[in-house]
């Protein structure tokens, strides 16, 4: 199936302070593409859980559009557990579409071309937190989905590779007495709820889980993030290559801070898991306050006191 290409002339003009240069997100998944499968394990395991919670809802989503879909685990996922295939598979790079399921699109999750009311589920697996413009990409999101709609996404939180960042940063402290900008500005928790209430998402759910990952070698996950394409894409990184030696030490403090007593080193990826729907006025509703028929004393078998019935410390 040809790839179509709907992505802007320019994404990084979108917004000059942005913290990513889109560009060479886009070029690193291109370049990985034919290797990915050696590193994918991350995105074939978030993918089998984001499928895996659509499990308890109760119905049939017909037009289905997949972000960042690489790999096409997602794609292979849902068709098999709800024998629905995506209708649109959306990415930066066209190599990163080759394994997808469904139309393939390469687009940009900043200007998504999707037509309002026109999708039923979108899921976006481990690509949101390349976005410059989050807020505005979760806008266009919930502005695409049909009423009552649903929204799905996993990125990685701001735990992510602390073992990794906090290494190089002394490292490089250390070898250069300077620090350059190598880590992505992850999202927290707190951040990602706010921001799915903000952009007019109706039973917001924001919730995490950390996978640890053991490696017997610090060049090894630096070997996968390479594969994955999740290296420094920050637009002030350094333009000139890393002297050898910052790595080194990186690798030194990695394993003497944190090897375990087997010899593996633990590597942390926090994952965000982000649920919203579409508002429909057949949604539940949260309660008025003051609307409750019975106080919470009563309901927990206690006896509601008042602010004078409490010692006050002087």
């Amino acid at each position: 199936m040809p790839v179509r290409d709907l992505r802007p002339p320019d994404p990084n003009s979108l917004d000059t302070v942005a913290p990513f240069d889109r560009h060479l997100v886009g070029r690193r998944r291109g370049r990985t593409a034919f290797r990915f499968a050696e590193h994918d394990f991350l995105f074939r395991e978030v993918a089998t859980r984001l499928v895996d919670r659509l499990a308890p809802v109760r119905r049939r989503f017909e037009t289905v559009a997949v972000l960042g879909d690489r790999g096409g685990h997602v794609g292979r996922r849902l068709t098999a557990s709800t024998g629905v295939a995506p209708t649109v598979v959306c990415d930066l790079s066209p190599a990163s579409l080759a394994r997808a399921v469904g139309r393939p699109v390469v687009a940009d999750d900043e200007a998504l071309p999707f037509a309002a009311h026109s999708l039923d589920l979108v899921i976006s697996n481990l690509t949101l937190h390349w976005v410059n413009d989050l807020p505005g990409c979760l806008v266009q999101i919930r502005r695409s989905l049909k009423p009552d709609g649903l929204f799905l996404a996993a990125l990685f939180g701001g735990d992510t590779l602390t073992e990794l960042r906090t290494c190089l940063m002394d490292a490089e402290l250390a070898i250069t007495d300077g620090i350059s900008p190598r880590v992505s500005p992850f999202a927290s928790l707190q951040d990602a709820a706010h921001l799915l209430q903000r952009a007019g998402f109706t039973l917001p759910v924001a919730d995490t889980d950390v996978l640890s990952v053991a490696y017997g070698d610090p060049w090894r996950l630096l070997q996968d993030l390479r594969g994955m394409g999740e290296t420094n894409a920050c637009r002030e990184r350094l333009r000139h290559p890393t002297r050898r030696q910052v790595f080194l030490e990186t690798c030194r403090l990695y394993v003497e801070r944190y090897q375990h007593l087997d010899g593996c080193l633990p590597a942390t990826f926090q994952v965000l898991y982000l649920t919203g729907w579409a508002p429909h006025e057949d949604q539940q509703k949260p309660a008025q306050p003051g609307s409750a028929q019975q106080s919470l004393a009563t309901r927990l078998g206690t006896r509601e006191r008042g602010t004078g019935d409490f010692a006050v410390p002087g």
